[in-house]
């Protein structure tokens, strides 16, 4: 017999335990849950781009990939601008060639069958083009973004029909399974929801005339399908509305769907809802695993597997949840992303290695604002087509000096050794990470210092050599004399000229950030920016009343909208908002203000400055002009956020 040569398989023991799914039997109990990135052409076919993502999954390790939202009805369920399209002409070569990519690295192929329901014909997240003319509901009803018609039952009927024939053509294209969506506020969820079906017919009414149109259409899944070949269906295990789908609700409709399916998904909420957005897909301010107990709950009802979401990130959190017996599955969605190698960094017991997902929605940001996708913490995410071909090795192998040990040196360091170059890190303080230090401070941004801690693992398991407390002048560079120098020195904090900014009580947002034990009880922050905004949930969660100064209309403007969304509903608990306003003085008491034409004093004993960052130019120029060979990367280059810096760090490495 073979002998285990994987430690992961003795440490996580349930997450590596096959388990037998229909017809396939599932190599461990990691799935890579549906995503869906706007990868798509208008025609509503791969692109190979997508395949290449859905191919790296494969690489990563897990047993099943999952592709998310693959509409089985165009002309009704078309809810986002870009989506894979069942009913296009045309669309099988890429999804054929997409299965095969998967089975090639290792996976078993996934599809999940959708239908926006209302959301096909409104305005919603992602969709405000090319939708269908009319959109259908359970009922007639006025929505925000629009009037919403009543589904007749010949559409019903022909719905129904679609997805037999959806799910027919995933299998001829090679798919293993399909994914049956029936929660997130889509169409079966709507359907399923008293708060939007108020039908009289036998689509509504009862609880069992509500499920009718989701039993009808798994039955013709089913029956396009046959017999063994696995069927999951996600489900919401609650909807966390006042007047919503309770638990107790969506145990019935599970149970009432069991003999039609072999794998449950439980999930909640509703992703056009920006307040249930963030629970969907749980923000930083949830804690991991937030909707575990939803999948716990229906697991005791039923007795076909049940899988588990909610931002699942650590190996050993998933083994707890299997081995208490709270899923069968786990499903991980965003984690693979910043880290698609996650499952078999698990096996080899690697778990230290694994970069955490931030949570940060970047990736969902990306597919709203360019239609591909990215990752704070992954510079290759979105890059995987480039990526797979490999890069050109070194013509020569270089000493390479990188000024700033932050994220953007850091990662730089990472790479260059990796290509084999002799690299120097020297830092000017004593320890690297630079403003991931301040910026992981707040209680929900743990998972900044924890990518801190991987960047430094990797560094020093690199072989790269770091000098501390030292800092890179023309001169150092002079001495040290190296063929290529990173300069990745940061940014410096802003401090206006405002009158009083001298006073004792006036604290920089990185030392306030650093050391919230320097703060009084009243907290006023000049800036409404991330920074200022995070600053002030996080000195709010430590005692703190807060104000917050913004000149602009809004605060935290300049972060996507899906982080904002789950952002705001924090800040607005933790601080009192002043926006429109200019800062004129500040006093022994307080910050002397401007809005509208009328001057006022918010009260303080304590106040931070939060007013951005500044690149360091005339340092940077002076450094580059020390050698024929440089690369400016991080907030020296523009001031940005983390993926600018390791992004901009990676790629110039991969150019040395």
């Amino acid at each position: 017999m073979a002998k285990n040569c994987c430690k992961g398989k003795e440490k996580y023991s349930h997450l590596f335990e096959p388990i037998r799914i229909g017809n396939i039997r599932l190599k461990n109990r990691i799935i890579a849950a549906p995503t869906s990135p706007s990868m798509i052409t208008t025609e509503g076919h791969f692109t190979p781009e997508m395949i290449a993502y859905l191919e790296e999954k494969a690489k990563g390790g897990v047993s099943v990939v999952t592709y998310g939202e693959a509409i089985v009805h165009s002309a009704t369920g078309k809810s986002h601008n870009k989506q894979l399209q069942l009913d296009s002409f045309g669309v099988k070569q890429g999804m054929a060639q997409a299965a095969r990519a998967i089975h090639n690295c290792g996976a078993y192929a996934n599809i999940q069958l959708s239908h926006g329901g209302m959301y096909g014909g409104l305005e919603s997240v992602g969709g405000d083009q090319d939708r269908p003319s009319v959109a259908y509901g359970p009922s007639k009803m006025s929505m925000p973004a629009g009037e919403v018609e009543e589904m007749p039952k010949e559409l019903i009927f022909e719905i129904v029909e679609s997805y037999k024939t959806g799910a027919k053509l995933c299998k001829d294209c090679g798919f293993d399974m399909v994914q049956f969506h029936a929660a997130h506020g889509w169409l079966f969820s709507q359907f399923l929801s008293p708060v939007f079906n108020k039908r009289t017919d036998e689509f509504g009414g009862s609880l069992e005339n509500r499920a009718r149109f989701m039993l009808m259409a798994l039955d013709a899944v089913r029956e396009g399908v046959g017999p063994r070949f696995p069927i999951e269906i996600r489900l919401s295990g609650d909807d966390l509305t006042e007047n919503g789908l309770r638990m107790e609700d969506c145990v019935k409709v599970a149970k009432m769907a069991e003999d039609k399916v072999d794998l449950f998904n439980v999930s909640c909420g509703n992703h056009e809802d920006p307040e249930m957005f963030c629970r969907t897909h749980p923000s930083a301010f949830y804690p991991r695993g937030v909707n575990v107990y939803l999948a716990a709950e229906i697991k005791k009802h039923v007795k076909k597997p049940v899988a588990c979401v909610g931002s699942l990130n650590d190996p050993a959190q998933m083994e707890q949840i299997l081995s208490d017996g709270q899923a069968d599955i786990v499903e991980i969605g965003r984690a693979l992303l910043a880290d698609p190698y996650l499952a078999q960094k698990a096996l080899e017991d690697k778990a230290d290695d694994i970069t955490p997902c931030l949570r940060c929605y970047e990736c969902f940001g990306e597919t709203s604002k360019s239609e591909t996708v990215k990752c704070t913490v992954n510079p290759t995410m979105g890059q995987q087509l480039p990526e797979k071909y490999g890069r050109k090795e070194p013509e020569a192998l270089k000493k390479v000096l990188i000024a700033g040990g932050g994220p953007a040196g850091m990662q730089a360091a990472i790479t260059l050794a990796g290509r084999g170059h002799d690299v120097t890190i020297v830092e000017k303080s004593g320890k690297l990470g630079g403003n991931l230090h301040p910026a992981g401070a707040p209680y929900f941004k743990e998972d900044i210092i924890k990518f801190e801690h991987v960047l430094e693992e990797r560094v020093a398991k690199s072989g790269v050599k770091v000098i501390l407390n030292t800092e890179v002048t023309p001169e150092y560079v002079r001495g040290f004399d190296p063929d290529a120098l990173f300069v990745a020195i940061g940014s410096n904090e802003l401090c206006p000229p405002i009158k009083g900014i001298d006073l004792p009580h006036v604290i920089m947002a990185i030392d306030a950030e650093l050391h919230p034990e320097k703060l009084g009880k009243k907290v006023a922050i000049m800036g409404g920016g991330l920074v200022g905004s995070e600053a002030a949930v996080s000195f709010s969660h430590e005692g703190k009343a807060c104000a917050i100064i913004e000149m602009k209309p809004s605060v935290a403007e300049e972060v996507n909208s899906f982080y904002r969304g789950g952002l705001m509903a924090e800040v607005e608990k933790s601080a009192d908002i002043y926006v429109n306003t200019k800062v004129k003085e500040i006093r022994p008491d307080g910050v002397l203000c401007e809005s509208h034409g009328e001057a006022f004093v918010v009260e303080a004993d304590s106040v931070v400055c939060a007013l951005g960052f500044r690149s360091p130019y005339e340092k940077v120029d002076a450094l580059c002009e020390c050698v024929d060979e440089y690369y400016i990367v991080g907030d020296c280059s523009n001031v940005g956020q983390i993926y600018q810096a390791t992004n901009q760090a990676y790629y110039a490495a991969l150019r040395v």
